[in-house]
Formats: structure tokens, C-alpha cells, sequence
């Protein structure tokens, strides 16, 4: 509702411009408040994030590759647009540290240090798909690539939006996750398990790369996890 409503007032602001319209339609009308409870994009807690990792067989290269992927979006905050938007040399060291380079909106590139678990899982997927010599012209190349049939073998061709999409609900139907989950469920995954151990707002909107830490907040789920503790002193 908020993509439609800026898309809208982007329309309304050119035609102003562009004196099509005298005067901008609702240009007073206040945004609509957006509740926890009408949220879709329900965030897998923690635990259950950390399972569907640890469910993939990584045995195979496309597990290997799964597994890099959902650990990006879940260790950056990262969006899926900028996860399939990188390439091979947007994974690099600095200073003996993994870091990776997103691709945002707008055309923003945003730089952050890995987390030990996400080094481990891009250098042990690049490793096996051969993709990480030093070649520029490979380096150049997409990082999460789409998958040749049944073969297992990798292709050169960069995974889309979609494509993520179908893999993420076969690996959690795989890991008997029953919850409804996608691509953005590992933002708010993310974003929720750091802000439970101390993390701050201010910080993990820089993560993000949010321009509000209002907009942060709307993938803060801590307080949508009610203790099984707590239910069962419901006692009749």
C-alpha cells in the first residue's frame, strides 16, 4: 500500500510540474499507520531461521548455494533485488574480514563486514562453483547463479526474484517449517534476532540501508513472540 501510495504522489508531482494538474490531489492527507497486526511479511523467529539453515543439504552445489543466499539476506538485512544483483567480486576481503558490496535501490551501494558464519557459507559455495578465481572477466560474473536441470551443475545466468522465491518455500516445506515465508522474511529475521541481543535501532537502520528508523521498526518482531512459558500459566 505505502510502493502504490509514493508512486501515486510521484505521478501527482509531475503532472503538477509539468502544470497537467493546478494543484496535488490529497496532498494533505496523512499516511495510513501501518499496525503489526496487518503486517504480511510475518518474520520466521530465530529459531526457525537458524533451521531451515542448518535443513539444507549442502552436499550438493545448489544446497551450497541456498544456503549462502538465505544466510546473505539473513546476516545484511539484505534485500533479495540486491542479494541476485551481485557479483562474484562483491564478495571480497578487507583487513583479513569478508565484506560484501549490495547493490540497493536507487542505484546506492551499500558496503558491510560478513558475520563468521556467512564468510563460511560464501567461501565454501564459491569454492565448490569454481567461480571465485582470478579471472576479472569471472569476477564479473553473478553470484547466485540459476542451476542446469537436474545436474546440479551451475549455469551463467543470475538467479531472479522468482527463482528465489520457489526456492525458499521448497526448502522450508523441506525443513517442515509450515509457516508462510519469502524472500523479505529474513530482513525482518535479521533484523529481529539483532535488536534481541542489543543491538540498537539507529544501527541496524544503517544495516539496512533504510533512510528511516521508523521504516527499521516495521521489521522488529520481538514483540510479536508470546512465551510458550507464558501461555501455560493460562491455568482453568
Amino acid at each position: 500500500m505505502k510502493q502504490r501510495l509514493a508512486a501515486l504522489r510521484m505521478l501527482f508531482d509531475w503532472m503538477v510540474v509539468g502544470q497537467v494538474i493546478p494543484v496535488k490531489p490529497g496532498a494533505r492527507r496523512a499516511r495510513p499507520q501501518v499496525h503489526a497486526a496487518a503486517r504480511q511479511d510475518a518474520g520466521a523467529p530465530g529459531r526457525r531461521g537458524a533451521g531451515l539453515l542448518d535443513a539444507i543439504d549442502t552436499t550438493s552445489l545448489p544446497g551450497l548455494r541456498d544456503r549462502a543466499l538465505i544466510g546473505l539476506m539473513v546476516y545484511t538485512f539484505a534485500r533479495v533485488g540486491a542479494a541476485v544483483s551481485m557479483r562474484v567480486e562483491d564478495f571480497f576481503v578487507q583487513g583479513r574480514r569478508g565484506w560484501v558490496r549490495l547493490h540497493e535501490k536507487g542505484g546506492k551501494e551499500h558496503e558491510m563486514p560478513t558475520h563468521h558464519n556467512l564468510d563460511r557459507y560464501l567461501e565454501e559455495y564459491i569454492a565448490a562453483a569454481g567461480i571465485g578465481k582470478d579471472s576479472k572477466q569471472e569476477r564479473k560474473g553473478p553470484l547466485f547463479r540459476t542451476v542446469k536441470g537436474r545436474t546440479g551443475e551451475l549455469t551463467a545466468n543470475p538467479l531472479l526474484q522468482s527463482d528465489v522465491w520457489r526456492m525458499i518455500r521448497r526448502r522450508a516445506s523441506q525443513a517442515g517449517i509450515e509457516t508462510e515465508i519469502g524472500c523479505h522474511t529474513f530482513r525482518a529475521t535479521g533484523i529481529t534476532a539483532y535488536l534481541k541481543n542489543g543491538g540498537r535501532l539507529e544501527t541496524a537502520q544503517q544495516m539496512a540501508a533504510h533512510e528511516s528508523a521508523r521504516t527499521t521498526g516495521l521489521y522488529d518482531r520481538r514483540g510479536d513472540e508470546i512465551s510458550l512459558d507464558e501461555v501455560e500459566r493460562i491455568v482453568i
